[in-house]
């Protein structure tokens, strides 16, 4: 991750434009090159101000520009970050990464299966048992398709509901990834690397059109499933059908901190949180792993 501002360049004496510009100028183009990727925290403003022998104030204000450009976005008390509007989901791992930051942490999942969250997971509990990340607490609530009901998709091409060869893939799928998150949590807890762990599984019988993080209450990553015909393997042989492809889903990037004035990010994070307890309280029920 990127932290430090030496590698920009000076400021420009002769540019007629304010410090606050040139700097915010610099960021940009720095993030719009990959030189800070989505997720990157940004140089501290206290090391901008003292790379540029500006105040703090005319940082702030750089700062401010690229919210309003929705390029970065600022969480009380831990920084600035490059935003992850358009990534794919591994460019979600940065930001769970920065959530396991704070000593208490929560993650809300709606989908179709946690088989995306469970590898991007995964590699994130790893540093917590490795003690890079040391979170006091973590909750983790999974909301999902029933794969037991009745299923529109995945199905056969050509039919109208899943069979019950697909019902069994997807239900493999699932447990693979839910019981794999609900395990390495419990041994986290086991090992005393987190003094407490719990991990809550609901299923419903709609079929997602979406898939839905919330992190810590204050960030949300949202991302349409594509329906897409592909061939696999059903029963030992080859089959047509139409899927849900997670893996391909564009997640767009909501923050309840972005303080811009043409942000909607607090909006979306609110309406996410209320949309997700409303279906985990009412229609969402236990799933047995």
């Amino acid at each position: 991750m990127n932290t430090e501002a030496d590698h920009l360049t000076d400021l420009d004496p002769d540019d007629p434009r304010t410090p606050s510009q040139q700097i915010a100028n610099k960021l940009r183009a720095a993030i719009l090159t990959g030189t800070f990727k989505a997720g990157d925290k940004l140089p501290s403003q206290p090391d901008l101000a003292t790379r540029y022998g500006v105040a703090r104030e005319t940082v702030k204000a750089a700062l401010r520009t690229l919210q309003a450009d929705r390029l970065i976005v600022t969480r009380q008390g831990s920084g600035s970050y490059v935003r992850a509007q358009t990534e794919r989901p591994v460019g979600l791992r940065p930001h769970i990464e920065a959530a396991f930051e704070q000593a208490h942490v929560s993650i809300d999942f709606a989908g179709f299966s946690g088989e995306t969250l469970h590898n991007t997971l995964i590699e994130v509990l790893d540093k917590v048992r490795a003690g890079r990340l040391t979170p006091e607490s973590l909750t983790i609530r999974i909301m999902m398709c029933d794969t037991s009901g009745p299923m529109a998709l995945p199905r056969r091409v050509s039919t109208d509901t899943a069979e019950s060869a697909i019902h069994q893939r997807a239900d493999r799928i699932t447990r693979r990834a839910v019981d794999g998150i609900a395990d390495a949590v419990h041994e986290l807890v086991d090992l005393g690397l987190i003094k407490s762990g719990a991990v809550e599984v609901r299923v419903h019988e709609l079929t997602p059109a979406f898939k839905l993080y919330i992190l810590n209450g204050e960030e949300a990553f949202y991302g349409f499933y594509p329906v897409v015909e592909h061939t696999i393997r059903l029963g030992g042989e080859s089959a047509d059908v139409y899927d849900l492809m997670g893996k391909d889903a564009t997640l767009f990037h909501f923050s309840a901190s972005d303080d811009s004035d043409i942000s909607n990010g607090p909006q979306f994070v609110k309406e996410a949180k209320s949309w997700y307890d409303s279906l985990w309280n009412t229609i969402a029920h236990g799933y047995t792993p």
